[in-house]
């Protein structure tokens, strides 16, 4: 199906007073992000692309707060509520004498439609693991894989919901999540705690995990997948690659230890001595690598591209993409993704003669599109693989010194420009400073030499063994 989206946002509007709702209700309220309630000033709607209206003309007091304060209830010890079956959170801004002072309304909604992309991969009961930067949606696909594998496949399904991101804020968990069950996190535990308890008190067929971050947590889900567990979850990182190079999460996908040679099977290799191999079986049997909602790299056998990648060959996931008006989902199998990259190499810097294609590496490409409205000097584009780029926009904290990301930028000669801060000023003042040190003339772009970026001019302490591919 074509993307649903469903805001319960009646819930949020009702909770305000008459004279607020009556403005808000004239909005379009499709892109409403929150509602800013502070003592003292007009309360204020806020919506994408930095958009905000003041509704009305009277400022809020304190027994206005009070009133909205009074429907929701109480706030946890994070200063949180939720709104009892919705996705919505309420978040509260306290004085130094611990008064209430102000509120943030934030609007959560529920989409559908985002799995069919991967859809064949959750009817064979191994495990998925989803990797992507943030706000790419992998809560998102998450949450409606809870509600399909729970409702359409009928498995009994828990979902360890730590944050609340996933079924709302509340006790009632939202509807989004199917017939899955949800279990919060209680201050005097941990999530690793509460997965092992799912598993030893509820009988779970699948468990849903969103955010797997730390040694305990991915000791956690292996205990939980030798006891035949199918697991659902997402880690922090871009590509396999990053999970492999994370020492806190390389076991979710078989770990890696040094293994010595002897000579004779070093030579008959062709390679050194001292080599590093998978240590054991994967938690997670395949890998999604979300590139954004509608495209979708998939690791069909994780154990075999680990493999691939330890001993430095290609690695080519499965690319598929989702068409945003008929759902048709197109797959590019490794073989014919190989031949088009071939087809593109050898090209000049603009690929397609004009447009100069901009690989995002952990970057925001709604803010790299905002980014190019202020830049009309140049034709511009954003690419979705790196084989069409020209040019690699890459976030600091994750273009580090031992980030694969160098190698394989220098094996295929693309400059990588790094980029401080995921904000809008920053990739401006970037896409400014390429743009300045690019010398042209009437766009041709025809051997133009790009300034490059090497890696020795970031410093950390980063002394993993880094990944190159041939």
């Amino acid at each position: 199906m074509v993307d649903i989206r469903k805001d319960d946002i009646e819930e949020i509007i009702k909770l305000l007073p008459k004279h607020i709702q009556a403005p808000l209700k004239k909005l379009d309220l499709s892109k409403l992000i929150e509602v800013v309630v502070d003592v003292g000033r007009i309360p204020e709607a806020r919506f994408s692309k930095n958009k905000t209206i003041m509704l009305g003309e009277q400022s809020a007091s304190r027994a206005m707060i009070q009133e909205i304060i009074e429907q929701i209830g109480s706030f946890n010890e994070s200063n949180r509520a939720g709104l009892e079956g919705t996705l919505h959170r309420i978040s509260c801004v306290r004085n130094k004498t611990n008064e209430i002072v102000g509120l943030t309304m934030r609007i959560g909604r529920s989409v559908t439609g985002t799995i069919e992309i991967i859809k064949d991969q959750l009817e064979i009961n191994k495990s998925v693991l989803l990797l992507g930067p943030p706000g790419v949606g992998k809560t998102t696909m998450l949450r409606e894989i809870a509600q399909y594998l729970s409702s359409q496949k009928e498995k009994r399904v828990i979902v360890i919901d730590t944050s609340n991101e996933i079924a709302g804020d509340s006790d009632i968990p939202h509807p989004a999540i199917g017939r899955a069950r949800r279990m919060q996190l209680p201050i005097s535990k941990k999530q690793h705690d509460i997965m092992i308890e799912a598993v030893e008190n509820h009988m779970p067929e699948v468990i849903v995990i969103d955010e797997i971050g730390t040694q305990e947590e991915a000791d956690a889900a292996r205990t939980i997948a030798e006891r035949g567990v199918t697991l659902v979850g997402t880690a922090h990182g871009i590509s396999l690659e990053n999970v492999i190079q994370n020492p806190m999460l390389v076991d979710l996908v078989g770990g890696i230890e040094t293994v010595t040679l002897g000579d004779d099977e070093a030579k008959k290799r062709g390679t050194t001595k001292t080599i590093l191999e998978r240590a054991s079986k994967p938690t997670f049997d395949i890998c999604v690598e979300i590139v954004d909602r509608y495209t979708v790299k998939v690791h069909r056998n994780v154990a075999n591209s680990v493999d691939s990648l330890l001993t430095n060959n290609p690695i080519l996931p499965e690319l598929r993409t989702r068409d945003k008006e008929t759902d048709k989902v197109t797959i590019l199998e490794p073989a014919r993704e190989k031949a088009r990259i071939e087809e593109l190499r050898g090209l000049p810097f603009a690929k397609d003669g004009s447009a100069i294609g901009i690989y995002p590496y952990a970057i925001s490409k709604s803010l790299i599109k905002r980014a190019f409205a202020s830049n009309s000097e140049v034709d511009l584009k954003i690419v979705s693989t790196i084989d069409e780029a020209d040019i690699i926009f890459a976030l600091k904290s994750y273009a580090q010194p031992d980030a694969q990301i160098f190698s394989i930028a220098a094996t295929k000669k693309i400059p990588i420009k790094i980029i401080e801060e995921n904000s809008l000023a920053d990739i401006t003042m970037g896409l400014e400073e390429v743009i300045n040190d690019i010398p042209y003339v009437d766009k041709d772009w025809t051997n133009v030499s790009m300034p490059s970026y090497d890696k020795s001019d970031f410093q950390g302490d980063f002394p993993r063994q880094e990944l190159k591919l041939s």
